[in-house]
């Protein structure tokens, strides 16, 4: 991996040292710089593979985003490459009050001094890692995330909702897995109808002070807790890609 090019791809220049403090660093520059998107499954301009390299080209060199095998697939070989003992995760998503198949989502498990839940590739998800240990409301924005167990060793990720309700949004368990492992539901969500990427395109980011959506023919900008909506034209949308999140698709 030319670790240079991701570096400067996200806007890191601190330490590569395996800390907490790196950890830290790292997921929040890539949270903050790659967006969470879907545009090549719902476009269908390419078939996406679950391979490093092919992460790494189109993330990297091509500045664009991706989704949670991509995302966090990448990020996974970026923090074991400059010394970070990592495992990959199957998460399952909360759909409604349904739950979703093993492999349906991909975390990282990151073992420092203390255990982290590390994911880059959920969309909305929290801008720094979590202690898997804590259950207290952590995360950034502060307080808004929180993990559970229980007791028989099932996790369950949870973010503040409207009114300040707990929404659970996946399930996961310990267990390590290759990325082999992700390739039925790599496939199943970039060719089935009922796949959520493959119904409606998505490109998302946070920023420090809220985030940017593009979904469907809407932009949505939060910033400070203020929401603007605005329905886009094709040719509005393809600017939005390009002004916002630095995209220009072929």
């Amino acid at each position: 991996m030319d670790v240079a090019a991701y570096l400067a791809r996200i806007g890191y220049s601190g330490s590569l040292e395996p800390t907490t403090e790196t950890l830290i660093g790292l997921h929040r520059a890539h949270m903050l710089t790659v967006p969470f998107e879907n545009l090549d499954i719902f476009g269908a301009r390419r078939h996406l593979s679950l391979d490093e390299q092919a992460f790494f080209a189109k993330v990297v060199g091509e500045r664009r985003g991706g989704y949670c095998y991509e995302l966090n697939g990448l990020f996974g070989a970026l923090l074991r490459e400059v010394g970070f003992d990592v495992s990959m995760l199957s998460g399952r998503v909360m759909k409604g009050s349904k739950l979703g198949p093993d492999f349906d989502h991909m975390l990282l498990l990151v073992r420092l001094e203390e255990r982290w839940i590390a994911d880059v590739g959920f969309g909305d998800s929290s801008i720094t890692p979590l202690r898997l240990d804590n259950p207290e409301p952590q995360g950034e924005p502060a307080g808004s995330w929180k993990l559970t167990h229980d007791g028989a060793g099932v996790w369950s990720m949870w973010s503040r909702g409207a009114g300040q309700k707990w929404l659970e949004r996946y399930r996961f368990t310990l267990t390590p897995h290759p990325l082999e492992d992700f390739a039925g539901m790599c496939e199943y969500h970039q060719v089935s109808p009922d796949s959520p990427f493959t119904q409606n395109r998505v490109c998302s980011l946070p920023t420090a002070a809220g985030r940017i959506t593009l979904s469907g023919n809407r932009l949505t900008l939060v910033e400070n807790g203020k929401r603007i909506l605005q329905r886009l034209d094709d040719a509005q949308f393809a600017a939005a890609l390009r002004d916002y999140f630095g995209i220009t698709l072929n």
